[in-house]
């Protein structure tokens, strides 16, 4: 009998290996919506057979954009896309034409599946497939036809993320079944969901997260809880009306739920594992958490779309006591993942392994993103190999014994300073945007806080914040001044009722610069 190993080799194994064993197992909640293994299976089918009557030419799709809100076409689309051989390619009903047409083009999509929700699906450079959820629904209790099966390896393409350029062209990152298979490997066993559970999925397909959300729960026999818009603005109330029992998300929605006064201690019984991942994760972030979620285990993971998912984690202590101070009051990220290797460069982590992503979808994008196998320089006139080492662009910090340049130790504990572009010269100190965002967060009443840098009529910069909560009577800069050196004290701090979130429901700093450098003016 081959391993389990062996036998989860693409993401549709990940799915199909369950679905047998678990047939009648509920596979998928998303408001009054439940299905089975077997059900969510056999949509799937349906969804399959469209996409290869859509395509034309009568081949099989080879990728396939999925434009979905949170329905169920969304999520068996995704796995219908895997059912006929080919990658991912989530888009966002709510992103602009211009952003989608962008990705689609440049992903060159064979067909794009849409459930209705985008008003701009049809003018989009692929063919369309429009199903609603309600069309699908209604063939719950019909068998599919029959599908040839795909010849998908680890090599192939599971899904194509597409995250910011630099140069405002969207970048297009390709993860292959291997890729995703061996970070799904480590990470399920570690969130330790089964049957019975109920898994949270809190992320748009958009964002790679989503992922550990869908295999999480349907590789291992538990039921996906998708959240609605409106659940996600009562996260808490979310978490318990559905009784779940593993909770992933940005910490952001921590912020959110001490905003709404509902993250109240023992508010959340129910949960047994919770994790938080996208952004840094403060300590007092998390000690509101797992106040109010006292039976369960707190983790914090890092990772960029490159490395799949996340490639490091770390686990608080349950003693909230016991847990570590750091240099930023966030919680540390933890070692990397046991299949990859770390080296630092000038603090920044570089990462190599098998969840290593191969390269950009336009090679150009790899200029700058790696180093050679001994850590110099990469010439990007040469192939990408296993070897070489991604640069994530994060800085980071690790005991004093492994803090310098070069290979990092296996098991290293590290923890995240920001990113690289995130350290700023301030009439000539070096100042981490992430030490101040800390001491303007520890100050009583202050929930959350960013930092940006504004550029001065003189050419120099000045700092500027905003935060949410309030930090009581007087201005807040007379108190940073007694915790830090006048010149990392923002020029202004400005109160705001909450952060601006991307479509990933991370903060926004774009639009807090936009807002503060508004108020600058003003």
């Amino acid at each position: 009998m081959e391993s389990p190993r062996a036998e989860r080799r693409t993401l549709r194994d990940w799915f199909a290996h369950t679905a047998a064993a678990f047939p009648a197992a509920t596979a998928l909640e998303i408001g009054d919506t439940r299905l089975t293994y077997a059900e969510l299976t056999a949509l799937a089918g349906h969804v399959a057979h469209g996409l290869l009557a859509r395509s034309g030419s009568g081949a099989a799709p080879r990728r396939v954009g999925l434009l979905t809100g949170r329905t169920v076409v969304a999520y068996a689309g995704y796995l219908a896309v895997h059912r006929v051989g080919a990658a991912v390619v989530p888009l966002g009903p709510a992103f602009p034409l211009t952003r989608n047409a962008r990705v689609s083009a440049a992903a060159q999509l064979d067909v794009i599946l849409t459930d209705g929700s985008c008003d701009h699906a049809a003018d989009l450079p692929a063919p369309t497939l429009t199903l609603t959820a309600e069309d699908l629904l209604a063939l719950t209790a019909t068998a599919p036809p029959d599908l040839p099966e795909p010849a998908t390896d680890p090599d192939d393409l599971a899904y194509l993320l597409f995250t910011s350029g630099s140069t405002g062209e969207p970048k297009g990152v390709p993860i292959r079944h291997g890729n995703v298979c061996a970070y799904l490997e480590q990470a399920v066993p570690h969130y330790g969901p089964g049957p019975g559970d109920r898994v949270s999925q809190t992320f748009d397909l958009t964002f790679d997260p989503s992922v550990l959300d869908l295999y999480a729960a349907w590789g291992t026999g538990a039921t996906l809880v998708a959240a609605t818009r409106g659940d996600l603005l009562r996260p808490v109330r979310f978490a318990a009306a559905r009784a779940l029992t593993h909770w992933n998300s940005v910490p952001s929605v921590i912020s959110l739920a001490e905003r709404l006064r509902a993250l109240k201690p023992g508010s959340l019984p129910g949960l047994r594992r919770s994790m938080f991942c996208g952004e840094p994760l403060t300590l007092r972030q998390a000690r509101a958490w797992a106040r109010a979620a006292g039976n369960s285990t707190v983790d914090n993971a890092y990772g960029p779309t490159e490395l799949t998912v996340t490639c490091t984690g770390h686990r608080l202590p349950r003693d909230l006591d016991a847990w570590p101070d750091t240099p930023n009051d966030t919680v540390p990220i933890g070692p990397l993942h046991p299949a990859l290797e770390g080296r630092l460069l000038d603090g920044e982590l570089c990462v190599r392994g098998p969840q290593r992503f191969a390269g950009y979808l336009d090679p150009a994008d790899d200029a700058g993103r790696f180093l050679a196998p001994d850590g110099s320089p990469y010439d990007p006139s040469t192939p990408l190999t296993q070897a070489h080492w991604y640069r994530t662009g994060d800085r980071v910090t690790a005991p004093s014994a492994a803090a310098v340049d070069g290979p990092l130790p296996p098991g290293t504990p590290l923890t995240h300073l920001g990113r690289v572009d995130q350290q700023v010269q301030v009439h000539g100190y070096r100042v981490e945007l992430g030490e101040v965002e800390a001491a303007l967060r520890n100050l009583p009443g202050v929930l959350d806080a960013v930092v940006v840098a504004l550029p001065t009529p003189d050419g120099s910069v000045d700092l500027a914040a905003a935060h949410t909560g309030a930090p009581g009577a007087g201005d807040p800069r007379a108190e940073l001044r007694r915790r830090l050196p006048p010149y990392m004290v923002p020029a202004r701090v400005t109160a705001v009722a909450s952060l601006p979130l991307n479509a990933n429901g991370k903060v926004d700093r774009a639009a807090v610069e936009r807002l503060l450098r508004g108020s600058q003016v003003s």
